[in-house]
Protein backbone atom coordinates (compact mmCIF):
# COMPACT_ATOMS: atom_id res chain seq x y z
CA UNK A 1 0.00 0.00 0.00
CA UNK A 2 1.46 3.41 -0.92
CA UNK A 3 2.35 5.57 2.10
CA UNK A 4 -0.04 8.33 1.01
CA UNK A 5 -2.95 5.88 0.81
CA UNK A 6 -2.12 4.46 4.23
CA UNK A 7 -1.94 7.94 5.74
CA UNK A 8 -5.31 8.85 4.23
CA UNK A 9 -6.90 5.70 5.66
CA UNK A 10 -5.41 6.36 9.10
CA UNK A 11 -6.61 9.97 8.97
CA UNK A 12 -10.10 8.82 8.01
CA UNK A 13 -10.15 6.31 10.86
CA UNK A 14 -8.92 8.93 13.34
CA UNK A 15 -11.44 11.44 12.05
CA UNK A 16 -14.23 8.90 12.46
CA UNK A 17 -13.06 8.08 15.98
CA UNK A 18 -12.89 11.73 17.02
CA UNK A 19 -16.34 12.36 15.56
CA UNK A 20 -17.76 9.34 17.40
CA UNK A 21 -16.18 10.18 20.75
CA UNK A 22 -16.68 13.96 20.90
CA UNK A 23 -20.19 13.61 22.40
CA UNK A 24 -18.60 11.62 25.25
CA UNK A 25 -15.38 13.59 25.78
CA UNK A 26 -16.83 17.07 25.20
CA UNK A 27 -20.59 16.62 25.46
CA UNK A 28 -23.04 19.40 24.71
CA UNK A 29 -24.94 18.35 27.80
CA UNK A 30 -24.34 16.31 30.94
CA UNK A 31 -27.24 14.75 32.83
CA UNK A 32 -27.69 14.43 36.59
CA UNK A 33 -29.26 11.60 38.57
CA UNK A 34 -32.38 13.69 39.14
CA UNK A 35 -32.76 14.22 35.41
CA UNK A 36 -32.32 10.61 34.28
CA UNK A 37 -34.26 8.93 37.10
CA UNK A 38 -37.53 10.70 36.27
CA UNK A 39 -40.24 8.99 34.26
CA UNK A 40 -40.29 9.22 31.35
CA UNK A 41 -36.50 9.17 31.34
CA UNK A 42 -34.54 11.03 28.65
CA UNK A 43 -32.32 7.95 28.39
CA UNK A 44 -33.18 5.85 25.33
CA UNK A 45 -34.03 2.16 25.69
CA UNK A 46 -31.35 1.46 23.09
CA UNK A 47 -27.84 0.07 22.80
CA UNK A 48 -24.97 2.48 23.27
CA UNK A 49 -21.96 3.84 25.13
CA UNK A 50 -22.19 6.11 28.17
CA UNK A 51 -19.54 8.34 29.74
CA UNK A 52 -19.19 9.62 33.30
CA UNK A 53 -17.86 13.04 34.26
CA UNK A 54 -17.52 14.28 37.84
CA UNK A 55 -17.95 17.78 39.25
CA UNK A 56 -15.83 16.58 42.16
CA UNK A 57 -13.84 13.39 41.51
CA UNK A 58 -13.67 10.57 44.08
CA UNK A 59 -9.96 11.39 44.54
CA UNK A 60 -8.36 14.83 43.98
CA UNK A 61 -5.62 13.40 41.73
CA UNK A 62 -8.20 12.25 39.18
CA UNK A 63 -9.16 15.75 38.09
CA UNK A 64 -12.61 17.35 38.00
CA UNK A 65 -14.90 17.99 35.08
CA UNK A 66 -13.58 15.42 32.64
CA UNK A 67 -14.46 11.98 31.30
CA UNK A 68 -13.18 9.34 33.75
CA UNK A 69 -15.17 6.20 32.85
CA UNK A 70 -17.04 4.70 29.93
CA UNK A 71 -19.47 1.80 29.95
CA UNK A 72 -21.67 0.02 27.45
CA UNK A 73 -25.09 -1.53 27.25
CA UNK A 74 -25.50 -4.26 26.34
CA UNK A 75 -22.26 -6.20 26.69
CA UNK A 76 -21.33 -8.62 23.93
CA UNK A 77 -22.77 -12.08 24.55
CA UNK A 78 -22.00 -14.95 22.20
CA UNK A 79 -24.67 -17.36 23.43
CA UNK A 80 -27.65 -15.21 24.32
CA UNK A 81 -29.17 -11.79 23.82
CA UNK A 82 -28.78 -9.27 26.62
CA UNK A 83 -31.82 -7.31 27.78
CA UNK A 84 -29.67 -4.38 28.93
CA UNK A 85 -29.89 -0.94 27.32
CA UNK A 86 -28.70 2.58 28.07
CA UNK A 87 -31.75 3.45 30.16
CA UNK A 88 -31.56 0.39 32.40
CA UNK A 89 -27.80 0.48 32.85
CA UNK A 90 -27.30 4.17 33.60
CA UNK A 91 -30.24 4.27 35.98
CA UNK A 92 -28.82 1.23 37.80
CA UNK A 93 -25.45 2.92 38.23
CA UNK A 94 -27.19 5.86 39.88
CA UNK A 95 -29.40 3.88 42.26
CA UNK A 96 -28.25 0.23 42.34
CA UNK A 97 -25.47 -1.34 44.40
CA UNK A 98 -21.81 -2.30 44.08
CA UNK A 99 -22.59 -5.97 43.41
CA UNK A 100 -24.20 -5.06 40.09
CA UNK A 101 -22.18 -1.98 39.13
CA UNK A 102 -18.41 -1.98 38.74
CA UNK A 103 -18.59 1.84 38.59
CA UNK A 104 -20.26 1.99 42.02
CA UNK A 105 -17.75 -0.54 43.39
CA UNK A 106 -14.85 1.59 42.15
CA UNK A 107 -16.30 4.89 43.38
CA UNK A 108 -17.15 3.48 46.81
CA UNK A 109 -13.64 2.06 47.23
CA UNK A 110 -12.06 5.37 46.20
CA UNK A 111 -14.32 7.24 48.62
CA UNK A 112 -13.34 4.92 51.47
CA UNK A 113 -16.71 3.25 52.01
CA UNK A 114 -16.63 -0.15 53.72
CA UNK A 115 -17.37 -3.08 51.43
CA UNK A 116 -19.32 -5.90 53.12
CA UNK A 117 -20.57 -9.37 52.26
CA UNK A 118 -24.38 -9.40 52.17
CA UNK A 119 -27.19 -11.94 51.82
CA UNK A 120 -25.70 -15.42 51.41
CA UNK A 121 -22.22 -13.90 51.63
CA UNK A 122 -21.47 -14.29 47.91
CA UNK A 123 -22.40 -10.69 47.01
CA UNK A 124 -20.52 -7.62 48.19
CA UNK A 125 -22.00 -4.15 48.55
CA UNK A 126 -21.45 -1.12 50.77
CA UNK A 127 -24.53 -2.05 52.83
CA UNK A 128 -27.75 -0.04 52.94
CA UNK A 129 -26.20 3.01 54.59
CA UNK A 130 -23.07 2.94 52.44
CA UNK A 131 -25.00 2.54 49.19
CA UNK A 132 -27.29 5.41 50.19
CA UNK A 133 -24.23 7.57 50.89
CA UNK A 134 -22.77 6.62 47.51
CA UNK A 135 -26.05 7.32 45.69
CA UNK A 136 -26.16 10.78 47.28
CA UNK A 137 -22.52 11.44 46.37
CA UNK A 138 -23.25 10.44 42.77
CA UNK A 139 -26.37 12.62 42.70
CA UNK A 140 -24.21 15.55 43.82
CA UNK A 141 -21.15 14.89 41.65
CA UNK A 142 -21.65 12.35 38.86
CA UNK A 143 -22.93 13.47 35.47
CA UNK A 144 -23.53 11.22 32.48
CA UNK A 145 -23.74 11.50 28.71
CA UNK A 146 -24.30 8.85 26.06
CA UNK A 147 -24.37 7.96 22.41
CA UNK A 148 -26.46 5.28 20.74
CA UNK A 149 -24.39 2.56 19.07
CA UNK A 150 -25.60 -0.75 17.63
CA UNK A 151 -22.45 -2.68 18.67
CA UNK A 152 -21.16 -0.64 21.61
CA UNK A 153 -18.45 -3.15 22.54
CA UNK A 154 -16.61 -2.30 19.32
CA UNK A 155 -16.37 1.40 20.21
CA UNK A 156 -15.63 0.67 23.88
CA UNK A 157 -12.33 -1.04 23.05
CA UNK A 158 -11.20 1.94 20.96
CA UNK A 159 -12.21 4.41 23.67
CA UNK A 160 -10.30 2.59 26.39
CA UNK A 161 -7.22 2.23 24.21
CA UNK A 162 -7.18 5.82 22.94
CA UNK A 163 -8.40 7.84 25.94
CA UNK A 164 -7.19 8.33 29.52
CA UNK A 165 -9.98 6.59 31.46
CA UNK A 166 -8.59 5.92 34.94
CA UNK A 167 -11.77 4.39 36.38
CA UNK A 168 -11.99 1.66 33.73
CA UNK A 169 -10.18 -1.57 34.65
CA UNK A 170 -11.17 -4.01 31.91
CA UNK A 171 -8.89 -3.76 28.83
CA UNK A 172 -7.07 -0.85 30.50
CA UNK A 173 -3.78 -2.24 31.87
CA UNK A 174 -1.87 0.48 30.00
CA UNK A 175 -3.47 3.21 32.13
CA UNK A 176 -1.25 4.68 34.87
CA UNK A 177 -4.07 4.36 37.44
CA UNK A 178 -4.83 0.70 36.69
CA UNK A 179 -2.58 -1.04 39.22
CA UNK A 180 -3.51 1.37 42.02
CA UNK A 181 -7.25 0.96 41.44
CA UNK A 182 -6.99 -2.82 41.06
CA UNK A 183 -5.09 -3.09 44.35
CA UNK A 184 -7.53 -0.81 46.17
CA UNK A 185 -10.50 -2.91 45.07
CA UNK A 186 -8.69 -6.15 45.98
CA UNK A 187 -7.93 -4.82 49.47
CA UNK A 188 -11.59 -3.83 49.95
CA UNK A 189 -12.73 -7.32 48.93
CA UNK A 190 -10.21 -8.97 51.24
CA UNK A 191 -11.35 -6.86 54.20
CA UNK A 192 -14.97 -7.73 53.39
CA UNK A 193 -14.15 -11.47 53.48
CA UNK A 194 -12.68 -11.05 56.97
CA UNK A 195 -15.77 -9.29 58.32
CA UNK A 196 -19.04 -11.00 59.28
CA UNK A 197 -21.87 -10.96 56.76
CA UNK A 198 -23.81 -7.73 57.00
CA UNK A 199 -27.56 -7.86 57.60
Amino acid sequence: MPAATGNLQRSAMLGGFVEATTPLVNPNRLWSAQEVLVRPSPLPAAAGVYGWHFKQPPRPDLGAGRLLYVGIAPRYMANRTSTQNLRKRVRYHYRGNAAGSTLRLTLGCLLGLELRRVGSGMRMTFGKAGEATLSQWMADNARVCWIEQDKPWELESHLIFQLDLPLNLDQNRHNAYHSRLKELRAQARQRARELPISS
